[in-house]
C-alpha cells in the first residue's frame, strides 16, 4: 500500500511562510499529477494547488499569487511553498497523488496541520 508521507507543517504568525513537503516513495512518481488539498474544521476538503507530470500548475483563487507548488521527480517529492499566510489558511493539509490513464490510481497522505496565528 503506497502512503504519502507530508512535512512542514507548524504554527506560524500572519503574514509568515512555511514550506510543504510530501515525499510518494514506490510509485513512478513522474508520471502523476501531484495535488496539495486542505480542510478547516467543519468545511469539506478542497483543492489548493496541483502540477501535472510536465509541470504545469494550477492554484485555486484564494491562494493564487500567495502559494507555489513544484515537484522534484529525481526525489519523488512535491512541495508547497506558502507565502503570506493568513488564518483562514489554517487547515490540515493534505498531499494526493493521482494517475488517471486506466487503471487509475489515487493516494492520499496522513495530512499535516498548518495554524495561522499571533
Amino acid at each position: 500500500q503506497v502512503q504519502l508521507v507530508e512535512s512542514g507543517g507548524g504554527l506560524v504568525q500572519p503574514g509568515g511562510s512555511l514550506r510543504l513537503s510530501c515525499e510518494a516513495p514506490g510509485i513512478m512518481f513522474s508520471v502523476y499529477v501531484m495535488g496539495w488539498y486542505r480542510q478547516a474544521p467543519g468545511k469539506q476538503r478542497e483543492l489548493v494547488a496541483e502540477i501535472t507530470s510536465g509541470g504545469t500548475t494550477g492554484y485555486s483563487g484564494s491562494v493564487k499569487g500567495r502559494f507555489t507548488i513544484s515537484r522534484n521527480n529525481a526525489k519523488n517529492t512535491v512541495y508547497l511553498q506558502m507565502n503570506g499566510l493568513q488564518p483562514e489558511d489554517t487547515a490540515v493539509y493534505y498531499c494526493r497523488a493521482a494517475y488517471y490513464i486506466l487503471p487509475t490510481k489515487n493516494y492520499w497522505g496522513q495530512g499535516t496541520q498548518v495554524t495561522v496565528s499571533s
